[in-house]
């Protein structure tokens, strides 16, 4: 394992994807022990891509946290598929984690609300309930973090939630990682937690494996600290750590 430090984030690289994953676990699961030692309940945010695989899997098969005490949140989901669509985001979750662990709550953003305005003040309600003491996410082909897209994604959003239009380079990344099977059946629009509501986060653990990240993992450490590269602004958090693989780290 290598470690480098860019600004205020960390970086730690590792041969593979399956090494990459089990640290990551080790060291959420270390924090949420920690942090359960100091509060009752812990908030944990989770993203939902392939490149979380193996971290949850890791996350999983962990048997030193207490998950009863954990309170679980959905970070971002897509708009426009059916109920219950195995392609949602809230299905990826809980079919790798959400329904494995016996959490105290499990908690949703539905991007089939009748009202998305409505649904968009209801998540953010809740976050403001229970702040997030964890983020969990990755980052995207083109430098996104959850769906806030380089023309959507405001360091300084007004908004917790929102409702986005997703850029093509996003919804190909979803036909690149095997998710659809063409871009046609790829939603246009989605519900995301913006770039303060993920900055919110006490811990920010950001997983990213594979070579397809090479380039966005180059602009994330390298590129200047603005919206163009959304991405870059991890290295501003006081507390936040990037796990990469030899492919995605191929380039730095």
């Amino acid at each position: 394992m290598k470690l480098q430090v860019v600004d205020n984030l960390i970086i730690k690289i590792h041969k593979n994807r399956m090494l990459l994953g089990a640290e990551a676990a080790l060291m959420v699961c270390a924090k949420i022990n920690y942090l359960l030692t100091q509060q009752d309940y812990v908030n944990v945010i989770f993203a939902a891509a392939p490149s979380q695989n193996e971290f949850l899997d890791a996350i999983v098969e962990s048997s030193t946290v207490d998950w009863r005490r954990v309170n679980a949140f959905h970070m971002d989901e897509y708009i426009e598929l059916p109920e219950k669509d195995t392609h949602s985001f809230a299905s990826f979750l809980n079919s790798k984690i959400f329904n494995l662990l016996p959490f105290h709550s499990v908690n949703y953003i539905n991007g089939n609300a009748s009202d998305i305005g409505a649904e968009c003040k209801r998540y953010t309600k809740l976050l403001a309930q229970f702040p997030p003491d964890i983020v969990c996410l990755g980052i995207g082909e083109n430098g996104h973090l959850a769906f806030n897209d380089p023309h959507v994604a405001y360091f300084n959003d007004q908004s917790m939630v929102k409702m986005v239009k997703l850029d093509a380079a996003c919804r190909q990344q979803q036909v690149n990682d095997g998710c659809f099977a063409e871009l046609s059946s790829v939603p246009a629009y989605a519900l995301t937690l913006t770039i303060p509501a993920l900055m919110a986060g006490k811990y920010i653990y950001c997983v990213v494996p594979g070579k397809n990240k090479a380039n966005a993992v180059y602009n994330t450490l390298y590129c200047d600290i603005i919206e163009e590269y959304p991405s870059t602004i991890l290295r501003k958090h006081p507390n936040a750590v990037l796990f990469l693989d030899k492919s995605s780290s191929s380039f730095i």
